[in-house]
């Protein structure tokens, strides 16, 4: 490779490694900005998602009660129930919480959370479905609420009104494709009193929006084309096949109340994930001092540009964490560590390749290609089995367990490009220097 690519390389991988620095923490960046009246190059300051465990908050395990549900519909039944926990918790105010099913078990973990009572409450409530019709002043209350929103002043007022149809007169929903344009669309099955006023709903609203609400919220507005007698009916419109499948799983959840019981409440306060993420976080940081003495003193100028290279990687792999976001767990910081030491693993490798090389009497560049090129199979074979390891435990493990496949994952992605692209072009640069002729330091 020409010199002065080498030198672009290295000039391109500093800008990035600053910018995404002052990404990562932009405290003086900003002040910097305010302090020459440039506040329009001002980063966001964007915080770390953090999880449970740091943050603090509720991990509620709940058992579904599916003794009055077909075999067959377990699936689709925890699932709408899993969507209409997620819309509840969201609705309380917990930012991006996680809800999982695990069998007949719904796992539930609100972080930041601070009225937990209220929480269980709301979750402990069985699923909610409703059809809803147009209020006789409903074009007036639109032109309102649009008013409001330009505003900002006044309240939205819901423009459909209750009706006595519910999800207890609802049998089932299906996924089903029109015959004609193979479009996905939604088919309602009302038992024989739901089929009957669904038939004098329909009647009186043709050409009107009949909205369906599961817990207080519109999750589709079909318009009546016609009065539907049988109690069979169909929801059509600009569904994609998942879209389609999501309103079947929630029509059902609400048709079919799946009665749920709470059988474990784990809180965790704050101060104890303040104290955790405290120590973690010295933890990590003597860990990497170390590494980097360790680096410096066995392996001299390589292991002086290895330690920039884990500056370097540590940025990376924080700006990405922000990015994402990732949620940063215990588990999480634990996997991001470890996946530090695998880069280290991987500089050590090309090291001791390198010099090897060297010794043999070849020249600095061919010694430094050969190391690169005989070190790579086991960079590779080791960092590639750790991640599918890692993809497996993201796939089939818990949340906690999640976090920490999933930073392991992202850094030891990372930490091969530091040391097969990052450090291995540091390393050219001191090719035909007088660098180069002083052996002791290689």
């Amino acid at each position: 490779m020409p010199k002065k690519k080498v030198y672009l390389i290295t000039i391109f991988i500093l800008i990035l490694a600053f910018f995404l620095a002052n990404l990562t923490y932009p405290k003086y960046w900003n002040q910097s900005a305010d302090w020459v009246g440039a506040s329009f190059l001002r980063l966001p300051e964007k915080p770390f998602k953090l999880g449970l465990d740091l943050q603090g908050g509720t991990h509620l395990i709940y058992e579904a009660d599916l003794s009055n549900i077909a075999k067959e519909d377990y699936s689709s039944s925890m699932e709408g129930l899993r969507d209409v926990i997620e819309r509840r918790v969201n609705l309380f105010g917990v930012r991006e919480p996680m809800v999982q099913v695990q069998g007949e078990r719904l796992v539930v973990e609100l972080a930041g959370i601070k009225d937990p009572a209220e929480a269980i409450k709301m979750i402990g409530q069985t699923p909610y479905l409703e059809f809803r019709e147009q209020k006789e002043n409903y074009n007036e209350i639109l032109e309102k609420n649009r008013e409001v929103i330009e505003t900002q002043e006044g309240q939205i007022e819901d423009p459909f009104k209750a009706t006595i149809l519910t999800g207890k007169y609802l049998k089932r929903s299906e996924l089903g494709f029109d015959q004609t344009t193979n479009r996905p669309l939604v088919h309602l099955e009302f038992n024989e009193e739901g089929a009957k006023i669904f038939e004098e709903l329909t009647e009186k609203n043709v050409g009107k929006i009949l909205a369906i609400y599961i817990d207080q919220i519109p999750i589709s507005a079909p318009v009546v084309q016609e009065k539907i007698s049988g109690g069979k009916a169909q929801i059509t419109g600009q569904f994609t096949i998942e879209e389609a499948k999501d309103l079947v799983r929630n029509l059902n959840a609400g048709a079919l109340p799946v009665p749920i019981k709470l059988i474990s409440q784990q809180t965790v306060g704050p101060t104890l994930g303040k104290i955790s993420l405290e120590e973690s976080l010295k933890a990590g940081a003597f860990g990497f001092l170390a590494i980097l003495v360790f680096m410096i003193i066995f392996y001299r100028i390589p292991g002086f540009l290895a330690s920039f290279s884990l500056i370097i990687y540590v940025v990376l792999l924080l700006s990405l964490f922000k990015l994402i976001p990732v949620t940063l767990t215990l588990a999480g910081i634990a996997g991001f560590l470890l996946s530090m030491g695998m880069a280290v693993d991987a500089n050590i490798l090309i090291f001791s390749r390198f010099r090897e090389e060297l010794k043999i009497g070849k020249d600095y560049l061919a010694a430094l290609e050969e190391g690169f090129r005989r070190a790579w199979p086991a960079i590779r074979d080791g960092n590639l089995t750790t991640i599918l390891v890692g993809l497996i435990l993201f796939g089939f493990g818990t949340s906690f367990v999640q976090g920490f496949a999933l930073t392991l994952v992202i850094g030891n992605l990372i930490g091969m490009f530091t040391a097969i692209v990052i450090t291995n072009n540091f390393l050219k640069v001191f090719a035909r220097t007088k660098f180069e002729r002083i052996k002791w330091l290689w």
